[in-house]
């Protein structure tokens, strides 16, 4: 089985470029962040044509999460208890989707989450993102529970390592870096979860995601902040995993690799 994740930054912009890069690349199930549209504006149609079967939370032109799968997908939840709330009124923005996909010993709990961005430092939108992290995580724990197989894929706004950005001096006092930004990723990785690309796909250098201004892609100037977490029990069968540079190239693609993201993708062996 291959899983894969991409933030495509707007599923209508980019349904032409999705739908050549899953013919070509044969992936099973895909963890989709940032689809920015309502339920009646998602081209399921076209997906499904592809043979896929698609589970889509969105609520407005903001956020949005999808999963597409052509092996099975079942048991879908939308969100998670104790996920925090934002905007006037407050919300439960669409940020998490998760089903059960593949069947018998190769089913897995896949996730697609696209975590808050912060923002800046001293907003309270970074609050907001550590709160969610946290809720995350205290159910991330849950699921991984028992040996299940459980992958957060997603856009998590987080640089983890210094290597992870092309400049810690340019994103100094910025997001994405902060102290309590990597401490909340940590803790998913001190309670199991495994970065199952990075072995495959290590840095410095190797990043998911590209400014569109500044012409930061030609100049090798990105983040690596798209990432699959595994629990011990899906980690230990991951065969290889890449991330898909190239996607991030040529007319209306994303700002993550492909895209607005590059999609992070790994083989999961058949038993």
């Amino acid at each position: 089985m291959r899983i894969a994740t991409w933030n495509v930054n707007s599923i209508r912009s980019r349904i032409d470029r999705l739908e050549a890069w899953l013919i070509r690349t044969q992936v099973d199930v895909l963890a989709i962040q940032e689809t920015k549209c309502k339920e009646a504006q998602f081209p399921y149609s076209r997906l499904e044509a592809l043979g896929y079967a698609v589970a889509h939370h969105g609520l407005n032109q903001w956020n949005g999460v999808a999963l597409l799968s052509r092996v099975g997908l079942s048991d879908v939840q939308v969100g998670f208890p104790g996920a925090p709330q934002w905007g006037e009124p407050p919300i439960a923005e669409a940020r998490a989707i998760g089903a059960t996909v593949g069947s018998g010993e190769q089913a897995l709990r896949m996730w697609s989450v696209y975590v808050p961005n912060g923002r800046h430092v001293t907003d309270p939108h970074m609050a907001y993102k550590v709160q969610w992290l946290a809720a995350l995580r205290a159910q991330a724990v849950d699921w991984a529970a028992n040996h299940a197989p459980v992958a957060l894929c997603g856009d998590w706004n987080i640089a983890p390592r210094d290597e992870d950005v092309w400049s810690m001096a340019f994103y100094e006092d910025k997001s994405h870096v902060s102290p309590p930004e990597r401490a909340a990723f940590q803790a998913f990785l001190d309670d199991g979860f495994v970065d199952v690309v990075r072995p495959h796909a290590p840095g410095p250098g190797v990043y998911t995601y590209w400014d569109y201004q500044q012409l930061r892609f030609p100049k090798r100037q990105g983040m690596r902040i798209d990432f699959v977490l595994g629990s011990p029990a899906l980690a230990s069968r991951v065969l290889g995993a890449a991330i898909d540079r190239e996607e991030r190239n040529g007319t209306d693609a994303s700002d993550h690799a492909p895209g607005d993201g590059q999609p992070e993708s790994l083989d999961v062996p058949r038993r």
